[in-house]
């Protein structure tokens, strides 16, 4: 059969002589062709029948309406002309558009009002099918249906190759929130809830102020505030992309990721959670360029704890990395189960304060081996292990210069510092600590501006606020560790952990948990050698679970377990009687310490340095100690020294030691000497104004 090739609205139609142009009943092939061509002709006839039907009747009626004198002519025809220059101001407004196609159609609809209203208003006074008004019917009008008509032409039968600008969903409501101006190109989805529009704005307008309209974008999209982010082209500043979360995948929960093997090494990737597309947040601070500290922020019940158990549980299940926990709000509730994986686990406020002073002189000493082993900063090459020391309220723990001093040397040695709190305002946190905290995980706050304390201005500016409160615990937005900066302004979710999972998890990996180095754990001096919880390792698999009493100081100190006891054996009675012989040593060891001078008597203003007055009012004399031997006035600072080490207490001041100097023969200018020489000896350490640190007891060799 022949096939017979025709084109229609530009494109190229089969049509098969015998099938399609024969019908089954009557007519036959001429009858079928006329009616197919009258079904291709029908949507051309529009315009010439109106060009032809409208206009004669219009004027006809207007003529005789308003035609009979010149008066009512003359003032019908000035009605006329102003509806004219008003229906065409409107056509102009409502035929608006950005591509050539409808800015065309705007000047052709325009102009048609124009001339139509114009022939009118001329035919109500002269008459239709009067000379020249039937002429310029005739003629006008056929033009006016053939423009017409070749208009549909073009738009039917464009250039396939030629790019035409096509608005789709996304670029009306862009044009409905007051952003004519901004192109959107076509949107992609993931299939995993997430859309993806490349963006451009035109002349006059930034990438600023598209990220100011996200809010009214987000709206009238219908779909979350933080789910709608403008991430800027870092190479065109007039372009972008607009992300778009159209559905959560993540709000039944995020299983925890466990870690592929144990005995990893601590600059592997951590796997944390699921961003909102479905890829893995992974992070890895210690294979970063630079070591960044984190900070972590959201209110209660945000998901900050869930998130640090994960993450710190990936590193008790490695080798060459040590962890430090500090909680003294929460104590053991969060990470009791998985605390024989720390390295050292502080809920007293005094021990914290202790490991705060003592890290400035561990950074030294590491500084130092590092510069003999030739790095710049830590790797897994150092003999050194990796440091993760997580703080919970730092700034309870310690005032900001020494946390900004911390935070700007620990990085280049190994010592990861991560910082956990509710609201990082100024009140809480220096703005100096805050600039060394440069990893950030901001999870959910009430007011959107606090956002602005934990994440870059970059991050906030896109529509990243995490503004939902605790109403979507573990949801967050991260940067920094690693992280790609396309992933900062993209919602992710943490894994969601099981208590007894963890615990096990942990304790599968002692045997390639590597203790603390022996130049960390020296330089951190007492306060780690007589740390209260000391956790397992490859070479202690033993869980050091001891209870804690509290002395009537308010002191932490650890029992003794009856022999053959487990702790959860212990009856109470058992627990009572320990404490009772913990408080009797400790009175024994503070009844050897001479007590201070009475606060009211007259001699309690005297210094060291000043002789003892006699009292003429009661009749008392004191007499100045004999001056002992230079050996012997050194043993008793030293006797006194030792005991505090035996009773924990790392920390004095001078005066503290007057009754030990008193009884000595010595004065204040000796005792300074003395306490130099301990210094120097590295016995002690002196960092601050009036106070020192005891790294070792002075009677114990080092």
């Amino acid at each position: 059969m022949t096939r017979v090739k025709t084109t229609t609205n530009g494109k190229t139609q089969q049509v098969n002589t015998t099938t399609d142009l024969v019908p089954v009943g009557k007519g036959g092939f001429v009858g079928s062709l006329v009616s197919h061509l009258a079904s291709k002709a029908m949507p051309y006839t529009a315009p010439w029948v109106g060009a032809y039907t409208l206009p004669p009747l219009a004027g006809f009626a207007t003529n005789q309406m308003w035609g009979d004198t010149a008066l009512e002519a003359g003032m019908a025809s000035g009605a006329l002309g102003i509806g004219a220059v008003v229906l065409s101001a409107v056509t102009w407004q409502a035929a608006g558009g950005n591509n050539k196609f409808r800015r065309f159609r705007r000047a052709q609809a325009t102009a048609s009002v124009a001339a139509g209203m114009g022939w009118l208003t001329c035919a109500t006074a002269a008459g239709p099918f009067g000379h020249p008004m039937v002429d310029a019917w005739l003629l006008g009008g056929g033009l006016f249906a053939a423009s017409w008509n070749i208009r549909q032409l073009m738009r039917n039968a464009h250039d396939e190759t030629e790019q035409v600008e096509e608005k789709g969903h996304l670029a009306k409501i862009a044009e409905a929130i007051g952003m004519e101006k901004l192109k959107v190109k076509a949107a992609k989805g993931n299939g995993k809830g997430m859309v993806q529009a490349p963006i451009e704005v035109g002349a006059g307008q930034t990438m600023e102020d598209v990220q100011s309209a996200v809010p009214k974008l987000a709206a009238a999209m219908h779909v979350p505030g933080s789910g709608t982010t403008i991430t800027p082209d870092p190479e065109n500043a007039a372009r972008g992309v607009l992300n778009i979360r159209v559905a959560d995948l993540l709000k039944d929960g995020v299983e925890f990721i466990p870690p592929i093997r144990l005995g990893m090494l601590p600059n592997e990737d951590v796997p944390l959670g699921l961003y909102a597309d479905g890829e893995t947040y992974v992070i890895n601070p210690f294979d970063a360029d630079i070591l960044q500290h984190l900070l972590v922020m959201g209110v209660t019940g945000a998901g900050k704890s869930e998130f640090a158990r994960g993450l710190l549980a990936h590193f008790m299940t490695r080798r060459k990395v040590s962890v430090i926990l500090v909680d003294c709000a929460k104590g053991r509730q969060s990470m009791g189960h998985i605390k024989d994986g720390l390295d050292w686990f502080i809920t007293d406020m005094r021990e914290a304060k202790q490991l705060v002073k003592a890290l400035p002189g561990a950074i030294k000493v590491r500084g130092d081996v590092l510069a003999d082993e030739g790095l710049d900063q830590w790797t897994p090459k150092s003999s050194l292990n990796a440091m993760v020391v997580w703080l919970e309220e730092a700034a309870d723990l310690a005032d900001f210069e020494e946390l900004d001093k911390i935070a700007r040397a620990a990085r280049s040695v190994g010592i990861w510092l991560a910082v956990s709190l509710q609201r990082a305002t100024w009140t809480n946190m220096s703005v100096n600590v805050r600039s060394n905290l440069q990893a950030t995980a901001c999870f959910g706050v009430d007011d959107p501006g606090d956002a602005g304390f934990c994440l870059p201005d970059s991050v906030t500016n896109a529509g990243a606020i995490p503004a939902w409160g605790s109403s979507r615990p573990g949801y967050a937005f991260s940067t920094g560790m690693g992280i790609p900066e396309k992933r900062w302004t993209m919602e992710w979710r943490s894994g969601m952990t099981d208590r007894d999972y963890l615990a096990a998890l942990v304790a599968a990996a002692a045997p390639v948990r590597d203790p603390l180095d022996d130049v960390t754990a020296k330089a951190l001096g007492l306060a780690y050698a007589q740390r209260s919880h000391q956790g397992t390792n490859r070479t202690n698999t033993q869980a050091s679970a001891l209870p804690v009493a509290i002395t009537q100081t308010g002191r932490t100190v650890p029992m003794e377990l009856p022999q053959g006891a487990d702790v959860e054996e212990l009856t109470a009675e058992q627990e009572e009687a320990v404490a009772v012989e913990i408080e009797d040593a400790y009175a024994e060891v503070m009844g050897m310490i001479p007590d201070d001078p009475e606060p009211d008597a007259p001699y309690a203003h005297l210094a060291i340095d000043d002789d003892m007055p006699e009292d003429t009012d009661t009749g008392m004399t004191f007499e100045q100690r004999e001056k002992l031997g230079a050996e012997e006035a050194r043993q008793v600072i030293h006797e006194q020294i030792h005991q505090w080490v035996q009773a924990n207490q790392l920390t004095f001041q001078p005066a503290d030691l007057a009754p030990a100097t008193v009884k000595a023969g010595r004065k204040r200018p000796w005792l300074q000497g003395e306490l130099g020489k301990l210094v120097d000896a590295g016995i002690l350490r002196h960092d601050r104004h009036g106070e020192y640190d005891i790294v070792q007891s002075p009677l114990v060799p080092a």
